[in-house]
């Protein structure tokens, strides 16, 4: 394998302003050392991964990183800026970019080189170092754990065995701290440290901690090494279970055991979860794990210290929670548990919905009388294949209302709230009550699983609550509920909503669809979005002529967006800056495809401008979508489902109205824009300028 980082990889004068570009600036260097394969699939990754959370680190680090199928072997580009890069750090811009890659698949010594770079960007030693290196073979050199002769005299006498000096590929890190210390090897093995003298302190609080984030490349490890050294700090014994990209190696039921506190630092679930219950836990995400470990160490001394056991109340395992506060108010974790059961559900919506869509298209719309394929298939007939996937997409959509029933008490509850709402869930299903049965259900099957978390039990039974007390209390009571109060009412209301639908002629049709195009594009894949496209999606369990309206003018709508802002970036490209121009490339597809999250780029730069204009062209196709009486019956796909659709060619005129009355609006605010700024700051001619350029122009003169 070539060495992690080479001076070519190296730039000691990263002129990029945003992280984007320096994301850029690094990946040539790493395409052109033969390290990765394909640039701009290599940057949608990376893209990807910061989508997820921010990689900036307190202390003027960035780390953007991801795992590419387009990455040839590990590899490191490091790059320093003069003026700061912005990660996302709380604590301002970074001025050290490390751009992580790995290749997918990669072996778990590759990573554990990464990781133990990752840990060394905790130690001010080593980063005050690279800050201070003044060629690029000098900086690789550090990044390495080499010892050039031109590194002695600017170490001030560190000892041999300082981070900035070892090799990343070390079993474990040593801490600036305490150099001669013997060091805990918890994130590598699982275990503890025999050695270290704190854990033999008699009456030493005991600690074990999970970290991991989405990648496990990076974050996970700088946790675990934040935590070990707040440990020690603190005078604790903390040991600490990295569960990375490499796998992970659990820590022993002994270890657990006689902890007397747990920490979860995490972005991505606790794998076996269910081996700390029972334990006062702190649970947050990776970032706070790296940020302020002395603060969760202080809160889980303080709940072991009142006797709080496994923390019910503020339990938030749910992916759609993890990032929740305290303080977080009744509504916005409602939003949060509703996201959660739909996000779930979206995966058998798009599987079941096409399939069956495709079957409508190679065997007609009688293809959903055809008998089962178990028992009569003929190989060489079209129908038979048609009713094939007509049948296999059915089985799928079968699961929507279950699934989001499940998810959404799982978003409340965690893994404890699966088993009744899915039995909710599918009661409502048994009883007609469909979406907003299995809505309702969701809520309730996680709310009594709370309930019965909160109640306080013997030590000796708290090992089968999870596995057999709460699914069996919360089946029996989430079943009775459903089936003999409240299924009933739920039913008829669900009756009356799809009769609504099925007869929605003229106005009243005219007006939904601007209601719902509004709400595509109010938020651009956010709550308000998916509220409306879930509203769509639940009509297509029991399809009807209005149903199928409904989700041709959610699909329309959510089209405009990112086509629009691809078209407005196209037509009068001055307006907007370089990175503008290049995610509009990027939206054209995205909005032929149904994704509207593609405008977000455009959304966040220019909010006042461009959410006003995506809302307006949505609402003018969702109405004329309506009011050609469009039909859909497959749940995504974008233009590729466009053969599927009734009326297709209105269809695509209503998407074209929106998304020229969206670029016509976008473009007349940003002129208006323009004009004033050029009449305040003259602009080189031809030359855009962003927001940044144009505030600084008036101090240069």
């Amino acid at each position: 394998m070539s060495e992690l980082i080479t001076a070519d990889l190296v730039d000691l004068d990263l002129s990029a302003d945003t992280k984007e570009a320096a994301a850029r600036s690094l990946a040539e260097r790493m395409v052109a050392a033969g390290r990765v394969t394909d640039l701009e699939g290599f940057l949608a990754d990376v893209a990807a991964r910061e989508a997820q959370m921010p990689t900036g680190l307190d202390g003027g680090i960035g780390i953007p990183h991801c795992r590419s199928a387009h990455v040839t072997e590990p590899t490191l580009a490091f790059g320093r800026s003069a003026t700061g890069i912005d990660f996302g750090a709380a604590d301002g811009p970074a001025d050290l970019v490390f751009l992580i890659a790995a290749p997918t698949g990669g072996d778990a010594d590759h990573l554990s080189i990464l990781s133990t770079l990752a840990r060394h960007l905790m130690d001010e030693e080593f980063t005050g170092a690279l800050r201070s290196a003044d060629d690029p073979e000098r900086a690789a050199a550090l990044v390495r754990g080499d010892e050039p002769e031109a590194a002695e005299p600017a170490a001030e006498a560190a000892e041999p065995e300082s981070p900035a000096a070892e090799s990343p590929a070390a079993e474990t890190p040593q801490t600036s701290e305490a150099p001669d210390a013997p060091q805990t090897e918890a994130p590598q093995t699982g275990a503890p440290d025999a050695g270290a003298p704190e854990p033999e302190a008699a009456g030493a609080f005991r600690i074990v901690a999970v970290t991991s984030c989405p990648t496990g490349i990076a974050h996970t490890y700088m946790a675990a090494e934040s935590l070990t050294k707040a440990g020690e700090a603190a005078g604790v014994e903390l040991v600490v279970e990295t569960q990375g990209s490499a796998g992970f190696t659990r820590l022993d039921p002994a270890v657990i055991e006689a902890a007397d506190g747990v920490i979860f630092a995490h972005d991505v679930e606790v794998r076996d979860r269910e081996r700390f219950a029972g334990k006062p836990v702190v649970d947050v995400g990776v970032k706070a794990g790296i940020n302020r470990p002395a603060e969760l160490i202080a809160e889980v001394q303080e709940k072991a210290a009142r006797g709080e056991v496994g923390a019910p109340a503020a339990h938030r395992d749910a992916p759609m929670d993890r990032g929740g506060e305290e303080t977080d108010g009744y509504g916005t974790r409602l939003r949060k548990w509703l996201m959660t059961g739909v996000s779930y559900m979206v995966p058998f919506v798009a599987a079941g919905g096409l399939l069956m869509a495709l079957a409508f298209a190679i065997g007609g719309y009688e293809i959903n009388k055809a008998p089962s394929v178990a028992e009569h298939f003929v190989w060489a007939e079209t129908g038979s294949w048609a009713a094939l996937l007509f049948q296999i997409g059915n089985v799928a959509f079968t699961f929507l209302v279950p699934v989001l029933a499940g998810f959404i008490a799982y978003g409340m509850a965690d893994r404890p709230g699966l088993v009744p709402g899915f039995v909710g869930g599918s009661i409502a299903l048994t009883i007609n009550a469909g979406f907003l049965g299995g809505l309702i259900a969701g809520l309730i099957a996680g709310a009594v699983v709370m309930a019965i978390q909160r109640v306080r039990v013997p030590a000796p039974l708290r090992g089968i609550m999870p596995v057999v007390v709460i699914p069996l209390v919360s089946s029996a009571v989430v079943g009775f509920l459903m089936f003999l109060v409240i299924g009933k009412p739920i039913a008829a209301l669900q009756k009356a909503l799809t009769d609504w639908l099925s007869g929605l002629t003229g106005a009243n049709a005219i007006i939904l669809g601007v209601i719902l195009g509004l709400m595509m594009c109010f938020d651009l894949g956010g709550p308000l979005n998916k509220v409306a496209y879930a509203f769509a999606v639940g009509g297509l369990a029991n399809p009807n002529d209005g149903s199928l309206k409904v989700m041709a003018a959610v699909m329309a709508a959510g089209m405009v967006p990112p086509l629009a802002m691809a078209l407005a970036t196209t037509v009068r490209g001055r307006l907007f800056t370089k990175a503008e121009r290049e995610n509009g490339k990027a939206a054209w597809v995205l909005g032929a495809s149904f994704i509207t999250e593609g405008a977000i780029p455009f959304a966040a730069g220019d909010p006042l401008r461009v959410i006003p204009a995506s809302m307006a062209g949505g609402a003018v196709t969702g109405a004329l979508s309506m009011a050609f009486g469009c039909t859909l019956r497959a749940p995504h796909g974008g233009i590729f489902v466009v053969p599927l659709i009734g009326q297709p060619l209105l269809y695509l005129v209503a998407i074209a109205a929106g998304v020229v009355v969206s670029t016509a609006l976008v473009v007349g605010l940003k002129g208006m824009r323009k004009t004033g700024t050029e009449a305040a700051v003259p602009a080189v001619e031809g030359e855009p300028q962003s927001a940044a350029e144009t505030k600084r122009e008036p101090v240069a003169a």
